[in-house]
């Protein structure tokens, strides 16, 4: 790509849709916001599910997500504040801290849980799901598990901080979580007041903006003015520069983008393929113990 002709002639993408996070319940009962997943947005290739968890009543929380199995695409779990402790059926255990992020490749397989190592106090972070494409959905499982202080963050003038949780900025940031199938972007992005966010964006990834602190603002195609509110996702239509505007209080949202895969997608609750076979195979593999 051509940085120099695409800072002359930068193409903003607009906010083609705005999807408020609607309220659902997951694992053992824990209470979560919804965001993509839901009727609204069933996906957005590659991304097939973004729940947001946020609570300091204990009550919320603790049931956690016992054990449950995956198959077919990746969990990618980042906590804002609080603990959880992940184990899977392999041996594998750890602790995602305030700010740590872990990219789990499920693969062909594997059963893990999620429970909260805290039994009051806030509670908060995010789980996205980013689906594998058909030739690598029988990899074998992995992780990329990184702690707050293995994130970097670029400051920018204005008072702007990006956390850079994969991909790199155009000031050349990159994040420690790499995934080459889709290419993913995540940055956790601070803006003061009155600040305006700007960040170049591959052209043919979806991508969108989710509100952690709000109020902030972009554009439609129209040039009007859209305000985007905590817990609301603005989908961004085609370009390769995303712009954000801060209101009058200091803003906090996710911009997550990811090259789409363009298969089809057969989903059999945590399982995630291309066809109902495999969906059928999958049920069949877990419920004999081959996970």
């Amino acid at each position: 790509m051509n940085t120099a002709i695409l800072q002359e002639n930068p193409t903003v993408r607009q906010v083609s849709r705005v999807i408020k996070g609607m309220p659902a319940t997951d694992g053992a009962g824990v209470e979560l916001t919804r965001v993509i997943g839901q009727p609204a947005l069933p996906m957005l290739d590659p991304f097939l599910l973004l729940d947001a968890f946020r609570s300091d009543r204990p009550e919320d929380y603790l049931a956690g997500f016992p054990p449950h199995p995956h198959r077919g695409f990746e969990t990618v779990t980042y906590l804002l504040a609080g603990r959880m402790r992940h184990r899977d059926n392999a041996g594998h255990e750890g602790v995602i801290a305030p700010g740590g992020i872990q990219w789990m490749t499920a693969g062909r397989g594997i059963v893990h849980s999620e429970m909260p190592e805290q039994e009051n106090g806030l509670l908060e972070g995010f789980q996205l799901w980013v689906n594998l494409p058909a030739a690598h959905k029988m990899d074998h499982p992995g992780y990329q598990e990184y702690p707050a202080e293995q994130i970097p963050v670029e400051s920018r003038e204005g008072g702007i901080d990006v956390r850079v949780i994969a991909g790199a900025t155009s000031q050349g940031t990159r994040g420690p979580v790499v995934q080459p199938l889709t290419e993913p972007l995540y940055l956790d992005v601070r803006i003061p007041a009155g600040g305006e966010f700007t960040e170049r964006l591959p052209v043919n990834h979806n991508a969108f903006v989710y509100v952690i602190q709000g109020p902030v603002m972009a554009r439609d195609a129209g040039g009007r003015a859209v305000q985007l509110g905590r817990d609301d996702l603005g989908v961004l239509a085609r370009g390769n520069t995303v712009r954000v505007e801060a209101g009058n209080a200091e803003a906090r949202f996710l911009v997550v983008a990811g090259r789409p895969l363009n298969e089809p997608v057969a989903r059999g609750g945590p399982f995630v393929m291309n066809t109902r076979a495999e969906i059928q195979q999958a049920f069949e593999d877990y419920g004999q113990g081959r996970f």
